[in-house]
């Protein structure tokens, strides 16, 4: 779907009167609710660094960005505004939004030390291979996740603390690592 369709699926799940399945939870149904500001705030606020416009300029073959996500994914919130973001400094680059919970089920051949971690950046070139993959997280948000959860902290204060490393990271981190695997891959 595109971004704009992602939006409209992620209202409808705000909006419904009786919501699909995960989100017919409390818990589900609020992280989806947080997360629709958190990602509003950064639709209005997240800016391109230099770098990353530089970088994006130079890309003179067609790509497809395939985004895994979830409106549920506290990590996407933060993540998908400045994906979106960058993917349209180029007009060669199309962005294709999957639910990971849904079919085709990609996040499969895409998993995370094991995992079916979201948000995931798939980068394609135009004969359909793989030629980059990014995500679930910035390495230093990583760090701090992988730090509370040696330290066995309760999901609250895991949610708390990454809030605040988005926060005073202001998309820094996360532009930065997409500019050097976009560079790689050129």
């Amino acid at each position: 779907m595109t971004f704009k369709e992602y939006l409209l699926h992620f209202e409808s799940v705000l909006n419904s009167e009786q919501p699909a399945s995960p989100y017919d939870q409390p818990d589900y149904f609020n992280y989806a609710k947080l997360n629709w500001s958190r990602m509003n705030r950064w639709l209005k606020q997240a800016l391109p660094s230099a770098e990353i416009q530089e970088t994006l300029a130079g890309i003179k073959a067609p790509q497809q960005w395939i985004v895994i996500t979830e409106a549920w994914c506290g990590d996407a919130a933060h993540i998908i505004p400045f994906i979106n973001l960058i993917a349209e400094l180029n007009p060669l680059i199309s962005v294709d939004f999957q639910l990971r919970d849904s079919e085709p089920f990609l996040i499969n051949e895409h998993l995370t030390n094991g995992g079916k971690a979201i948000p995931k950046l798939v980068i394609r070139n135009e004969g359909g291979h793989d030629i980059g993959s990014w995500g679930p997280r910035p390495i230093q948000c990583q760090v701090v996740f992988e730090r509370l959860k040696a330290e066995q902290a309760d999901f609250e204060t895991l949610k708390t603390e990454l809030q605040k490393w988005y926060n005073a990271d202001r998309g820094i981190e996360i532009q930065d690592e997409l500019n050097r695997l976009i560079k790689g891959i050129s």
